[in-house]
């Protein structure tokens, strides 16, 4: 497994519509091995989410483990909300925003349908942070960030600070 470099905001990557995987590619080895390098990468940095366009590959597809101990890995490709009620305010953060952290309003229950790792359709129905992680990753896939829930005054104030951390790092 591999360590992958995650885009962080401004980097127009992040902007790209990612494209539907292909049932027969999911059980290739070298999909496999992205999926694999996705969980270290996450685990790593710390995160309990990432979506493949953070990595810079285009494809419809996420790892999400919301556990404590990273015991519950699971993989979302090609995944669509099917159902969404409720809303409810989450303060999220990202992987590819460091350091930021903001109040967004979401769906509070959401059903899912997906193609898990082995390519087998499944629906799941989940709520509170898994809901909340699901929808953030997916607005990834979209080429939206959480920071796009923010006034453009906000917003750039979130560029600027990034900008400066970045100048300061280097």
């Amino acid at each position: 497994m591999a360590l992958l470099p995650i885009l962080e905001f401004p980097d127009p990557r992040l902007r790209t519509k990612a494209a539907q995987v292909e049932p027969a590619q999911v059980t290739t080895p070298g999909f496999q091995r992205l999926v694999d390098d996705m969980f270290e990468t996450m685990y790593e940095a710390p995160g309990i989410g990432l979506a493949a366009t953070q990595v810079d590959q285009h494809l419809r597809f996420m790892v999400i483990d919301t556990s404590e101990d990273k015991s519950a890995p699971m993989v979302f490709i090609n995944p669509e909300i099917v159902q969404s009620q409720g809303g409810r305010v989450y303060q999220e953060g990202c992987l590819s925003v460091p350091g930021i952290y903001a109040d967004v309003t979401r769906a509070d229950t959401i059903v899912v349908r997906f193609l898990d790792r082995e390519g087998r359709q499944q629906e799941l129905a989940a709520d509170g942070l898994l809901a909340t992680c699901i929808q953030h990753e997916m607005d990834h896939l979209e080429g939206k960030l959480f920071v796009d829930y923010l006034s453009p005054l906000k917003r750039e104030m979130v560029r600027k600070k990034l900008a400066k951390a970045r100048r300061h790092a280097a």
